[in-house]
């Protein structure tokens, strides 16, 4: 590239404090002012632009930034073919249909001929004629969740998290319209002339995810317990088996599933694991 990279992400909202806690756990060394506009990398060629949401996807497509993260529902929304080069795992959500608590509606077709407010235009239009069930689309523009209660329509199409904002404005869900979670997305032009520096940022993010998702165990071991300790670390290919000075005994090191921790060290125990050490993984490139 003949000039820095710039990276847009959200300004505002649910997706900016996990993607900027990713990029500063990935290395990168920048400072975010809560009206910052960019933020320089001082370590990498890469200024972060903080923008709209909504923009983000355009501001990519139209080459105003390389790089951007958002929400793949709004990609889907947008219609726009941008290159989608990570699925990142946070900021998931449902779009979901939703009516009131008191309302005879169970499925999507029992909608039909009604009003449903959204502002998700283009996917909630999209499913609904998919399943061929005639709705009449109503745009808002946020708080979709008291169309109903003021009478502007009978359902609503919103993303959905937790669900308690649905149950404090006496809504229920009654079907999923699209699964989203926050993307990394690449200009196409750019991606096509310089793939390699894409590729770097990509790893740089996908290394950093991983690693959340495991731990690092080292344990101490009779040489004997070998065979029946490697069939429980199945690890990333297969537990390391070091000698110790200890006659008859070694080291086990491996990389487990973080969720499986818990269950796998009274198993680990019993099979004669001791001096057992859980360590977190700062990055991991498989």
């Amino acid at each position: 590239m003949t000039r820095r990279l710039r990276l847009a992400i959200p300004n505002k909202g649910r997706l900016v404090e996990p993607t900027v806690r990713l990029l500063r756990d990935a290395g990168l060394v920048f400072e975010a002012g809560e009206r910052a506009l960019m933020a320089r990398v001082q370590n990498y060629d890469l200024d972060i632009l903080f923008v709209r949401t909504n923009d983000i996807v355009e501001f990519v497509s139209d080459g105003v930034a390389e790089l951007g993260i958002t929400g793949l529902d709004l990609v889907a929304e947008s219609g726009a073919d941008v290159p989608q080069i990570k699925m990142l795992g946070y900021g998931r959500c449902r779009l979901t249909i939703a009516v009131p608590n008191d309302s005879p509606y169970r499925a999507a077709e029992d909608l039909a001929g009604l009003r449903v407010a959204t502002s998700h235009l283009s996917l909630t239009r999209k499913f609904f004629e998919a399943r061929s069930i005639p709705v009449n689309v109503i745009p808002v523009s946020g708080a979709a969740e008291v169309a109903p209660r003021l009478g502007l329509a009978e359902a609503i199409v919103d993303l959905v998290s937790t669900g308690s904002t649905m149950v404090v404005n006496g809504l229920r869900p009654i079907e999923e319209v699209f699964a989203s979670e926050a993307v990394l997305l690449a200009n196409s032009t750019a991606l096509n002339q310089d793939g390699a520096v894409f590729a770097q940022v990509e790893t740089m993010l996908s290394a950093t995810l991983a690693a959340r998702d495991r731990k690092y165990l080292m344990m101490n071991a009779p040489q004997a317990k070998a065979a029946e300790l490697e069939d429980l670390l199945p690890g990333l290919e297969s537990p390391s088996v070091i000698p110790l000075a200890h006659e008859g005994m070694i080291a086990i090191h491996a990389v487990v599933d973080a969720d499986q921790v818990w269950s796998l060290l009274p198993r680990l125990k019993a099979a004669g694991a001791s001096g057992i050490l859980i360590l977190p993984i700062e990055k991991l490139v498989s």
